[in-house]
């Protein structure tokens, strides 16, 4: 692939959104630097569960990335089944997919990764680089500030580093902020064969028993494993705190998330019970909702740099590819006028990721309730009859 010396793009961050950005950008004949944090690519074994790509958004920058057959390899369309029980194990929803349907096919966050990484030019990601502070120039360029006690100089910079961002800061004051729900992680690997009950159980998808402020939510992974996010409307510190859960000491935490549990249905109680010893407390952050900022010559955003949201929208990694990929053609429209192109994208960056925020704070709301599987299943009839 070819580069190009100007304009040059330098990306903090290589998760989805940056890769998806790099990616584009140099299909397209412009060169980038992308700097992580990570020591090198398989730092960090795991890189989170499954997610549906959405036709209009982590599709659609599948496309302009010219990987469509390498997506496709790895779609899981059968992932998009869908179970909805009540506490008590009663089945408000039992939906089977096809491999037919490839109108939000599931796909593990890993090998999506993998899919991009080795799309993208490897002596352009530099590794084991930690940003912890942008300086800008009186050149209108920007210094950047990495945990090892290097520096490196930019002309063009693109914060693609995630929730807690230290690009952020160029543009605008606003943080993270809890959202009152907190995860659990946790996960039975090999399912299939080691717990067939469970795994019959949840099925080829998704399963949702949401009551009493909490909820269970096991998905289906592509490697075999079912991971299942334990959900709690509790203060922020509250899961570390005053739970009495002992997170350093599996066995005894099972039994002490189980005992939140005590009167949901027995097969719920044992996707707890039988999960590994990975267990982690998730507390849920957004940002704020129509978040903007002002233009700011030499840089911008994408991802949850840009509008950090629950995922109760199934939008986060969606709307990262999205922004990528509309940045990296604004960048080509532009002639690689860099303030032109950011003009352009966050022009409709913005709207977009709005909307989408409210839904996903709406469905937060909604979903851990004293009665949330029953919510969800009349917002998805809603959806239906609405032909959404």
């Amino acid at each position: 692939m070819a580069n190009t010396t100007t304009p040059h793009i330098t990306i903090v961050g290589a998760g989805l959104g940056g890769l998806t950005l790099a990616r584009v950008l140099q299909v397209n004949g412009i060169g980038v630097t992308l700097y992580e944090a990570d020591a090198a690519r398989n730092a960090r074994p795991s890189q989170g569960g499954t997610l549906d790509l959405h036709p209009e958004s982590g599709q659609w920058a599948m496309h302009q990335a010219r990987l469509e057959k390498e997506f496709l390899a790895i779609a899981r369309p059968e992932g998009q089944s869908l179970r909805l029980l009540t506490k008590d194990g009663d089945v408000l929803r039992d939906e089977v997919e096809g491999e037919e349907n490839m109108d939000r096919p599931e796909v593990d966050r890993s090998a999506l990764r993998d899919v991009l990484m080795n799309s993208v030019d490897p002596d352009s990601i530099v590794w084991g680089k930690h940003l912890k502070q942008v300086r800008p120039l009186e050149d209108g360029r920007h210094e950047l500030h990495f945990g090892d006690g290097s520096t490196a100089q930019c002309d063009t910079l693109v914060g693609a580093d995630g929730a807690w961002s230290h690009v952020r800061p160029l543009l605008t004051d606003a943080t993270p902020s809890y959202t009152g729900v907190s995860f659990i992680e946790l996960g039975i690997p090999d399912a299939d064969h080691a717990h067939p009950e469970i795994s019959a159980f949840v099925g080829h998808g998704s399963l949702y028993a949401l009551a009493d402020d909490k909820g269970i939510m096991p998905q289906r992974n592509g490697d075999g494993r079912i991971r299942t996010y334990v959900a709690f409307r509790c203060d922020e510190d509250w899961l570390t705190t005053a739970s009495g859960i002992p997170f350093g000491q599996p066995a005894q935490a099972r039994e002490a998330i189980r005992g939140y549990f005590a009167d949901w249905a027995p097969q719920l109680q044992e996707l707890i019970l039988r999960s590994d010893d990975v267990i982690l407390p998730r507390p849920i952050y957004m940002l704020p909702i129509g978040l903007t900022w002002l233009p700011t010559p030499g840089v911008t955003l994408l991802g949850d740099a840009a509008h950090l949201m629950s995922p109760f929208a199934g939008e986060g990694a969606n709307l990262a590819m999205r922004d990528a990929a509309e940045l990296a053609l604004a960048i080509v429209a532009a002639d690689g006028d860099f303030t032109t192109a950011t003009a352009s994208y966050e022009k409709a960056l913005f709207p977009r990721s709005t909307e989408l925020a409210q839904e996903s704070a709406d469905n937060l709301d909604l979903l851990v309730s004293p009665d949330g599987s029953r919510q969800f299943d009349a917002l998805m009839r809603r959806y239906e009859a609405a032909g959404q």
